[in-house]
């Protein structure tokens, strides 16, 4: 027994030795948001430097390119010629009007990440102050604005967007108020319930003893109590946003058909599904990888900040 036990050490020591980078590697990336860094990194830079990175202008046409194939197809290499029906190379293809998917993909990501982070951080913003001041006067106040909340969140949001898109016209700007107007309220009941308990906190009735005035006491001792929650709620919601804004352009009523966005590519590539998959389905994927990624970041967040999840995972 002694002798089998020997032999068999030696295997173990190389096989633990060969898999031990591959074990701190998955530690590594269990333990930190590896990949979701990596692809809001790529998504940032692509929305960055869009004019440095796209091949082509978005909007720029070219009717002989109409559905040009992606560069795996043999046709790419064929069709690449003077004379031939391409005009352009176009990586990952061109929709029916010859634009080119992989410009308009990286520019599209430029719209539809500043309009989400702008929506999100002024919805943040407002959904912070009206539950932190919701939850710390209570009384009429408080009753008010909660069944104001409880309206607007009754409000089908889809109609109020149709009705603003008819009467005041589509653009970048009043996508986001729509998406500030969706953001807030979802926000408040969450930093009012955490204010009524952080109110009655010791640290807080002391410092009102000491004579701290309203003001001080929301944002000096309340609301680094609060910063956790919206730092999750916030990155949680980028994706919601993203999605909203997507399915809003994909109705016609979001983004102007003249800006690229994702949602409005998904738009142009639904008659051709059949014979030009490309044209919507690298846009969803945009979609899909940032989403995915925010959710993903959102959720470590919540780890991280959460003690009593913290300790689980540690």
């Amino acid at each position: 027994m002694t002798g089998q036990t020997e032999s068999i050490h030696p295997v173990v020591t190389i096989v633990n030795s060969i898999l031990r980078p591959f074990t701190r590697s998955w530690n590594f990336v269990r333990r930190w948001p590896v990949i979701p860094a990596v692809v809001l990194f790529v998504l940032a830079v692509f929305a960055a430097f869009s004019p440095l990175i796209a091949p082509n202008d978005p909007n720029d046409q070219a009717l002989r390119s109409s559905l040009a194939k992606p560069f795996w197809y043999t046709d790419y290499y064929e069709n690449d010629r003077i004379g031939s029906k391409i005009e352009k190379p176009h990586i990952l293809g061109a929709d029916k009007y010859g634009r080119d998917v992989f410009s308009r993909v990286v520019y599209g990501a430029r719209i539809s990440l500043s309009v989400a982070l702008v929506s999100m951080i002024s919805g943040t913003i407002l959904g912070a102050w009206a539950g932190i001041t919701t939850g710390f006067y209570g009384g009429l106040f408080d009753e008010l604005m909660t069944r104001f909340v409880d309206v607007w969140n009754a409000l089908p949001f889809l109609l109020i967007a149709l009705v603003v898109s008819i009467t005041i016209g589509q653009g970048v700007f009043i996508m986001m108020i729509l998406l500030i107007m969706l953001t807030w309220v979802g926000l408040v009941r969450n930093v009012r319930a955490e204010v009524l308990s952080l109110k009655t906190r010791d640290y807080v009735l002391a410092a009102r003893v000491a004579g701290a005035s309203d003001i001080r006491l929301m944002y000096k001792h309340i609301f680094p109590g609060v910063s956790n929650l919206l730092l999750v709620l916030a990155s949680l919601r980028v994706g919601g946003l993203i999605l909203t804004e997507a399915s809003l352009s994909f109705l016609g009523v979001g983004i102007p058909a003249n800006v690229p966005s994702w949602g409005q590519m998904i738009s142009d590539g639904r008659d051709t599904l059949d014979d030009a998959w490309w044209v919507s389905f690298f846009p969803g994927l945009g979609i899909f990888l940032t989403v995915m990624a925010m959710n993903f970041l959102g959720d470590w967040i919540r780890d991280r900040t959460d003690p009593r999840l913290r300790q689980l995972r540690d």
